[in-house]
């Protein structure tokens, strides 16, 4: 994610590395670069230059202290005149209503159905809702069997009328529907076209004014750059809708839609979707994604997920274990499947400060524990509760079991042994307070 971006600036701060004071010749120098930085990600060229007009007259009116460098200074100006440009705090979804209507626009394409899936998982797994899918795509049967797949995936129930073509008439006896069995949250899929038209805005249009929603959510394929902007605007235009939605910001995207849907119709960024998973969906946080851009990581995030995961029972249980040297490989496979729900290994690891920069190179697949799994497997209910009595020959059992070399099983038996001492040592002391720690963070404000 933004990782041609993020080099790009980092170089151009470089320019201010070795000065004690900052000057209008090497802020310009600085920002050409930045400026060079932003087009190439596809933000529009009157953005790029308010962009870089607004922080070099930041720049140039600071004055530097003893401890901060010139680039440092630098990063921080960057930093919050990004966070600026993508809308300055989080964007709350309004779920005032009974029942609550989220109508979803968009081009064919962009992702839209499977986010109005995603969507109703959110607000049924993490806020207590009761969601109903509106299958509001009369055109394309395969996106009504395509909602009503995912809808048995999240286990939330779909509304469709296959023989009725009139989409109007289908979003309000959906909400009649919703009504009548106890539905608090209705989200309505709507058709999409190839490109913007005026049929399909016409019929958009109708829809919004007979339901009335609290939210309607314009979704855009962030990969599609500008044209992703411009659409925004068009749509805006004629739907005046509350929010946007990014999808595919996982994938080979310069970053420019995100960068600059919000200055172009002043309407917020709500969600990002991140992956095709069902619970890849995240609530969009500016100052976060421009500590991401400028390579910060993103901790408040990392923890976020982490405890979406994080059973406290489980957890006491588990530092009494390790407290007492009994932690196994029964409970090492239990961390390895809270690991790989909270979402992609490469992603989560690029969220640590410092380490995605050096991990952007590397293929890390979301496969990579299926060896460890294999292994572990591979061991007796005894063997995995009591690791001691791995001898040799059990050892060899366990490589031919799991189609791994001796050296393999060798190997992590090594690794968990050392992982014990470590977790053993984190009880004592200042580590026993670790998980009460990260706990207390999720009490901060969201950044």
């Amino acid at each position: 994610m933004f990782e041609g971006l993020s080099d790009k600036l980092e170089r151009s701060f470089r320019i201010l590395k070795g000065h004690g004071h900052i000057t209008e010749i090497n802020v310009a120098e600085t920002l050409k670069e930045v400026r060079k930085a932003l087009l190439d990600a596809d933000v529009s060229f009157k953005i790029a230059k308010q962009f870089t007009d607004t922080v070099k007259e930041k720049a140039l009116g600071q004055k530097i202290l003893t401890s901060v460098s010139p680039g440092q200074l630098m990063v921080k100006i960057v930093h919050d005149e990004l966070t600026e440009l993508m809308g300055s705090s989080s964007a709350e979804l309004s779920v005032k209503g009974q029942p609550v209507i989220i109508l979803i626009a968009g081009l064919q394409g962009s992702g839209k159905t499977t986010f109005a899936a995603k969507l109703a998982n959110y607000l049924k797994s993490k806020k207590g809702r009761n969601p109903l899918l509106v299958a509001g795509d009369v055109y394309r049967p395969a996106a009504i069997n395509q909602l009503k797949v995912l809808g048995e995936q999240i286990d939330v129930k779909v509304y469709a009328e296959d023989e009725n073509k009139n989409p109007v008439k289908i979003a309000k006896n959906a909400i009649s529907h919703g009504r009548e069995f106890g539905y608090n949250v209705i989200i309505i899929d709507t058709a999409g076209r190839l490109a913007v038209d005026e049929e399909m805005m016409n019929e958009i249009t109708a829809i919004k004014q007979s339901v009335n929603p609290q939210e309607t959510l314009f979704v855009v394929d962030s990969m599609t750059g500008q044209d992703a902007v411009n659409t925004a605007k068009a749509f805006n235009d004629r739907l005046n809708y509350d929010g946007v939605v990014l999808t595919k910001l996982d994938g080979d995207t310069r970053g420019g839609a995100a960068l600059t849907i919000k200055a172009v119709v002043d309407k917020p960024i709500k969600f990002v979707g991140i992956g095709e998973k069902m619970d890849a969906i995240d609530v969009f946080y500016p100052a976060r994604m421009a500590d991401r851009i400028l390579g910060m990581g993103d901790i408040v995030s990392l923890v976020e997920k982490a405890q979406e995961q994080f059973d406290v029972e489980s957890a006491r249980k588990l530092q009494k274990k390790i407290a007492k040297n009994q932690f196994n490989f029964d409970d090492f496979l239990n961390q390895i499947k809270q690991i790989k729900k909270m979402g992609n290994v490469k992603d989560l690891m690029g969220m640590i400060p410092g380490v995605g920069k050096a991990i952007k190179n590397m293929d890390i697949d979301d496969d990579a524990f299926k060896g460890i799994e294999a292994i572990i497997y591979s061991m007796t209910p005894e063997e995995r509760g009591d690791p001691k009595i791995l001898n040799g020959s059990r050892r060899k059992r366990i490589a031919i079991g799991s189609g791994s070399d001796i050296q393999e099983v060798n190997q992590l038996i090594k690794q968990f042994g050392e992982t014990q001492k470590m977790m053993k040592m984190m009880t004592g002391g200042k580590g026993k307070n670790l998980m009460r720690a990260m706990a207390n963070m999720n009490k901060a404000p969201g950044r």
